[in-house]
């Protein structure tokens, strides 16, 4: 267990995720041409990003999984798990979800714009896992801001000490290289050296600003400490170009020296360590149609604890009987290979046409429930207009997956036959229509819902029978069949709960 590192990368778009996904993926062997995301014409593109709207677009807008291996300072394997998460804010919540099943988290900014507006959501949404964050500052070869204003905005932002690990020399037009704090080498496009090594006073080839810069970075913020970085009290934060290959190498072997192995997941008011006897995992995402021409439904597991083997028996708790998994996938972005095994920390798609579903825990004796993947409450409803009526059916079923995935949360009005779907951010509904239409053969169009936001209801039977009896035009069943009041406004939710003292009206819900 010890040599697994499961691990996210979040940024906002634009700041270079894709690129350093790639690269890593390079320095593990696992690829041997690396694409750009707005490559052109016959191109490689982002292996990561492999849906259609992705490439149109040049963004992630969702969660891909990748494993490969590289050896240590000590010539030991290290397995990584890597997640690339969307780079949207309006996806933060598949991004919260993907958060649950990582032990740490690499942050990128791009060194030229700094902390941006959208960023700060998708950051808080890291620090409410309270995974452990190595911040990359990327793009320092272009043009950009003063490193120590980057450095106390992401202070500021996440609230936590910096401890710079390495310094630019120059930025932008002026850049020559990275200095690696820790073993005082310079990495340079014609490779490493010592040449910017010493005071002034030894060694005269250093240039005065990069010194003077050097020896403040050094003395002005804390030194790095392994505990209080994985106590999530602390960030590293490395300078360098994914695009030109400058501090890919020492982020890689940072993770594997310094990210924590398998954590203790919550079940309850237990945790379940790494070295629990049985076998256990949590399904954290949903993803159909990765394969379109076999209209496949992979169910992506993070095994808490245990050795798992192909062909075990395992309980999903939505389902109460166990099921033998056969076919267990690491995957590759669209590439897959079947696992024989996999351990504690370990990420396995598991094929299915159901029966697995998002906040599923997997389990040999089907004792432990795992915690922590909520539903939040949307931002924005519409109503789903059909173009072709006779194909009520297949959207229907179409809304069932998109919901299961996080793409969308799916109402079902109590008055009305009229779907309502709802959403964190606008793009959310953008990749609903492009999905439908490419990989449903659905086409629809969306309109303004008479509601803006949603609460799930819980309370005695008499006191939700005497509710519903007075509010059903304003009553929805979510995919679950759980009955959710539909709000015209803030003040609406305020005024009923204020109402109905003996009921509750929850913004979340535990999947």
């Amino acid at each position: 267990m010890s040599n697994r590192r499961t691990f996210a990368i979040i940024s906002h778009p634009d700041a270079g995720k894709t690129t350093l996904t790639e690269k890593l993926l390079l320095q593990g062997g696992a690829i041997h041409l690396a694409g750009e995301v707005k490559a052109r014409g016959q191109q490689r593109r982002a292996r990561s990003d492999w849906m259609k709207i992705e490439q149109q677009r040049g963004i992630s807008v969702t969660s891909s999984v990748m494993t490969f291996e590289r050896a240590n300072e000590n010539g030991e394997i290290v397995t990584f798990n890597l997640l690339d998460t969307p780079g949207h804010e309006d996806f933060s919540e598949d991004t919260y979800r993907t958060l649950t099943a990582v032990d740490s988290a690499v942050m990128v900014i791009d060194a030229a714009k700094g902390i941006e507006p959208q960023t700060r959501k998708l950051f808080e949404v890291c620090r409410l896992r309270s995974v452990p964050i190595i911040t990359f500052v990327n793009k320092v070869d272009r043009e950009g801001r003063d490193p120590f204003e980057t450095l106390d905005e992401v202070a500021d932002m996440l609230a936590l000490d910096v401890s710079p690990q390495g310094w630019p020399i120059g930025m932008g037009g002026q850049f020559e290289g990275i200095l690696d704090f820790a073993s005082g080498e310079v990495s340079r496009p014609e490779g490493p050296s010592k040449e910017f090594l010493g005071t002034r006073e030894a060694n005269p080839t250093i240039p005065e600003e990069f010194a003077e810069e050097a020896e403040l970075a050094q003395v002005g913020y804390p030194e790095f400490d392994e505990e209080a970085y994985r106590n999530g009290d602390l960030t590293p934060v490395y300078f360098g170009s994914a695009l030109k290959n400058f501090g890919v190498t020492e982020l890689i072997e940072a993770i594997a020296k310094h990210a924590p192995p398998p954590r203790p997941q919550p079940a309850g008011e237990e945790q379940i360590e790494p070295d629990h006897g049985e076998v256990t995992g949590f399904i954290f995402k949903v993803q159909a149609n990765m394969d379109p021409n076999h209209r496949d439904r992979i169910a992506f597991m993070r095994q808490v604890s245990g050795t798992f083997k192909r062909g075990m028996k395992l309980t999903p708790s939505g389902l109460g009987k166990p099921i033998a998994i056969h076919s267990p996938i690491l995957f590759f972005a669209q590439d897959r290979e079947i696992a024989d095994t996999a351990e504690a920390g370990d990420i396995i798609g598991i094929p299915n046409h159901g029966t697995l579903r998002v906040g599923d825990t997997l389990s040999e004796k089907d004792q432990v429930r795992f915690t922590g993947l909520p539903n939040f409450a949307p931002e924005i409803l519409r109503r789903v207009q059909l173009k072709d009526p006779t194909k009520t059916k297949q959207l229907r079923k179409a809304l069932d997956d998109l919901s299961e995935e996080g793409v969308i949360q799916v109402f079902y009005p109590e008055i009305g036959a009229q779907h309502i779907v709802g959403v964190v951010g606008q793009l959310q509904l953008d990749v609903l229509v492009s999905r439908l239409s490419a990989e449903y053969k659905v086409e629809a169009a969306l309109e303004a819902a008479p509601f803006a936001t949603a609460r799930w209801l819980k309370g005695d039977a008499k006191a939700m029978a005497e509710f519903e009896s007075f509010n059903r035009a304003n009553l929805a069943k979510d995919r679950d069949g759980d009955l959710v009041f539909m709000a015209k406004s803030p003040w609406d939710v305020n005024y009923q709960v204020e109402k109905n003292p003996e009921l509750a009206f929850s913004a979340t819900k535990e999947r």
